[in-house]
């Protein structure tokens, strides 16, 4: 069986990550960094338990918190590679980058599947 690469899967991850971050982080900051501070929107609490009560939604932001993690790791993976020339050192970059990616998704799905 040929030794295939997860390069793809990698690059694959990166732009889910950055269209996921580009299309949702903006509104969610938009709505819980100004518009609920200010006042311009005001839901109940109820109203926001139930909504994220709901399995879709905390499906919804695990996903886009794991892939913007992945995004995160993958640009930050070629930031020490071309950047700063740590190529030398690829194994230890690639797996704490991935790995961090993995171990702050798993906290993510914690937080949102079992603890909410």
């Amino acid at each position: 069986m040929p030794n295939r690469e997860v390069e793809p899967f990698a690059w694959m991850a990166f732009s889910a990550g950055g269209v996921a971050a580009a299309m949702f982080a903006p509104i969610l900051l938009f709505l819980f960094g100004l518009a609920l501070p200010l006042g311009w929107v005001s839901p109940d609490h109820a109203g926001l338990l139930d909504a994220l009560g709901h399995p879709l939604t905390r499906l919804a932001l695990l996903g886009v918190c794991a892939a913007a993690l992945f995004h995160f790791a993958h640009r930050f993976r070629y930031t020490l590679y071309d950047g700063l020339q740590l190529a030398r050192f690829g194994t230890v970059i690639t797996a704490g980058c991935y790995g961090l990616a993995v171990l702050g998704s798993a906290a993510a799905a914690y937080i949102l599947l079992l603890v909410l």
